[in-house]
């Protein structure tokens, strides 16, 4: 093998490496999804798709944010446990849902142990 064919295929695997390091770090957290999808209605942020990319919208206060595009959903993650922290309790077997108030306004069974880790890991409670 010469010299050149063995820069080429070096370069090619070290972009392949920082490549694929990137795309890792760039990932949203997995998410147990049963658990997950009941509580995404109350969670009050939502994104929306513009022609120049993504904004995450406050829907209380109508405020937007725009982070670039490899971090936007680095982005809600972080926004989603930071108000899980605030909005959400868990007790016994269930997590409870909490208004501005801190009056609960649901109550959903934890059914695994994946679920109950998922909660405390994602959303710090």
């Amino acid at each position: 093998m010469s010299v050149k064919r063995g820069l080429i295929f070096g370069f090619l695997f070290a972009f392949l490496v920082v490549g694929f390091s990137t795309m890792q770090r760039s990932m949203p957290a997995a998410k147990e999804r049963r658990i997950y999808d009941a509580i995404k209605p109350y969670i009050p942020y939502t994104l929306e798709k513009k022609v120049g990319g993504l904004a995450i919208i406050d829907n209380r206060t109508g405020d937007k944010e725009k982070p670039s595009a490899a971090e936007v959903m680095l982005r809600l993650d972080e926004l989603e446990g930071k108000w899980g922290k605030t909005h959400l309790q868990i007790i016994g077997n269930d997590v409870h849902i909490l208004g501005d108030n801190n009056q609960s306004i649901v109550k959903i069974f934890i059914e695994t142990p994946e679920e109950h880790a998922f909660l405390k890991e994602f959303f710090g409670i």
